[in-house]
């Protein structure tokens, strides 16, 4: 009595594991389809490509809807996570905002975000990962700005815009993650040059980004 007892809590594990991995998978190939091809991929070619029934993925994901708000915040989580490495490395100012945007094209085809493509989340857990990133990255910028390696002229708001225009490939007849790394080498070059000349236009800023999620997420 006491070994089948034992079994259903072990065979419980097991079955929670098993939907664990079946979770990650779903996610994992939602994400590179989707940044592949747009929001639009078919929910039972994900379920099939990740090797599950659709049955499966729509018990986690209940509609599209569902699935997109996970990959979203999931994307968020990703570039949260890469800034914390980042920062316990020590890295900071320009050389922080070089290695965060490598992150970035290395973790591109899973990037499930409104500044590439995404509808874009205005809840209460989407708006806190936004603006911890934008805290970061500014601090990372601050420390350059005191020490005069970085362009007073650049704020968080700019990297992200940077960091979603050059993780999205375009067909250049070239590899395209050679020609993305060009593209941040000038970019920091950029941001490492003297700001004796203010850029041109209004400086975007975090909330000027919120308002137009907001404003997209109404229509």
């Amino acid at each position: 009595m006491a070994s089948t007892g034992s079994a259903a809590p072990r065979r419980q594990r097991a079955v929670r594991s098993d939907a664990l991995v079946n979770r990650e998978k779903i996610i994992a190939i939602a994400a590179e389809l989707m940044c592949e091809r747009g929001p639009n991929v078919p929910m039972a070619e994900i379920a099939s490509v990740a090797g599950v029934g659709v049955a499966t993925l729509y018990r986690t994901w209940p509609d599209r809807a569902a699935l997109m708000h996970s990959l979203e915040l999931r994307a968020y989580g990703q570039l949260i996570a890469t800034l914390e490495r980042i920062r316990h490395s020590g890295e900071t100012g320009a050389d922080a905002i070089r290695t965060y945007l490598y992150e970035c094209l290395r973790l591109g085809p899973q990037l499930v975000l409104p500044l590439r493509w995404a509808p874009p989340l205005v809840d209460q857990a989407a708006v806190a990962a936004r603006l911890e990133l934008d805290t970061v990255l500014e601090q990372f910028l601050e420390d350059g700005r005191i020490t005069g390696s970085v362009n007073a002229d650049v704020n968080a708001s700019d990297v992200m815009m940077f960091g979603a225009l050059v993780t999205q490939p375009v067909p250049v007849g070239a590899d395209f993650p050679v020609v993305a790394q060009r593209q941040v080498e000038l970019f920091v070059r950029g941001l490492r040059a003297p700001s004796d000349q203010p850029l041109p236009g209004p400086m975007v800023t975090r909330q000027d980004i919120e308002d137009v999620f907001r404003s997209a997420a109404k229509d």
